[in-house]
């Protein structure tokens, strides 16, 4: 199999870790805390920076053979990953202007592509 297909799934696999950081950091601050101190010692956020600095390994590494040009491309899906799992995590309402937004993210990911 191609090197460069590869490396581009694991690119993607970070990206998708690191928008379920981010929807955990967020479900985390709705959460009431004592004191700001229980703020960053919350289990969620521990998870969440964990979660965030293995994505973010995993991108460099990905970066060694996926040229920087695509992996900004690849980069842009994590706003995909972020409003799906805002939706189903949160409950977040996903609008018209996000959904034209998100298009216009999809339409440039599949320009790239072709």
């Amino acid at each position: 199999m191609n090197e460069l297909f590869i490396y581009s799934g694991i690119y993607l696999v970070s990206v998708f870790v690191a928008s379920v950081s981010q929807v955990l950091l967020k479900k985390s601050a709705q959460r009431p805390h004592k004191n700001s101190l229980a703020e960053y010692l919350d289990p969620w956020v521990i998870v969440a920076y964990g979660l965030f600095f293995g994505a973010s390994f995993i991108t460099v590494m990905a970066l060694k053979v996926v040229p920087v040009s695509m992996g900004t491309v690849l980069e842009s899906s994590g706003y995909l990953y972020v409003t799906v799992l805002g939706a189903v995590f949160l409950k977040e309402k996903i609008g018209k202007r996000k959904l034209c937004g998100l298009g216009i993210i999809l339409a440039g990911i599949l320009i790239y592509a072709l």
